[in-house]
């Protein structure tokens, strides 16, 4: 007896555009700061303004966009505490799967994360910054996923979003893709040799470096990241 397996089905129009919108705001594509008319954003993604209407919404809910009487509605600008908020988590949530990821001594893990890198790698080489900043994100995720750590994980997601937003961000900023990739190795190296302060210690100077680009822009624009275009 064959099993009764629901058939895969299309995204509507209304998810296909809040997908987009997302996508767009996650990668960098609108950065903070950008206007978000709705009339625009129609013609833009070919669809009528009922599902760019409800998209706005459910991005709204979701801490991405906001809107401003009188003003209109914007990519939602990212304070310092954001930031702060955001690099703190990934620094603690990373360390604790990093270590558990070491003590779990599995070789296909570390292969598959080097497997990452290489990609990035010929992704930077590309200068396809959409691929590195998938990769670069995928790398993160499965550093959380290797941990086996549910609670862990559960976390991530929390954080995860908001995070790939900034990564996202730091990476456009980065002049040399191929580096973007590079700077995973020497943590991989010492993952590979199991030794968990330094493995540790590599993660947090990786996330600080991020970080020391992100206050490049605090020195040009004290209130937000992105250059509002």
């Amino acid at each position: 007896m064959k099993p009764n397996l629901p058939q895969i089905k299309n995204l509507s129009i209304r998810e296909q555009t809040l997908d987009t919108l997302r996508e767009a705001i996650l990668t960098g594509e609108l950065k903070p700061g950008h206007s978000l008319i709705e009339m625009d954003l129609s013609r833009q993604l070919g669809v009528s303004r009922a599902p760019i209407r409800e998209a706005l919404r459910i991005l709204n809910s979701e801490g991405l966009i906001e809107t401003i009487p009188y003003h209109g509605t914007t990519v939602r600008r990212l304070t310092r505490t954001d930031i702060e908020e955001i690099y703190s988590m990934r620094s603690l949530l990373e360390s604790f799967a990093i270590e558990e990821v070491i003590r779990a001594q599995n070789p296909d893990d570390l292969q598959r994360l080097r497997g990452t890198v290489e990609e990035m790698i010929v992704a930077g080489r590309d200068n396809n910054i959409n691929s590195v900043n998938i990769l670069d994100r995928d790398f993160h995720d499965a550093l959380i996923e290797m941990s086996g750590h549910s609670l862990l994980l559960s976390m991530w997601q929390t954080v995860a979003m908001k995070a790939r937003q900034v990564m996202a961000l730091v990476n456009r900023r980065n002049t040399d893709l191929t580096q973007i990739a590079r700077n995973h190795l020497p943590l991989l190296d010492a993952m590979e040799q199991g030794d968990i302060p330094e493995a540790i210690r590599l993660l947090r100077a990786h996330i600080a470096s991020a970080g020391d680009l992100i206050a490049e822009d605090w020195q040009r624009d004290s209130a937000t990241i992105g250059d509002g275009s």
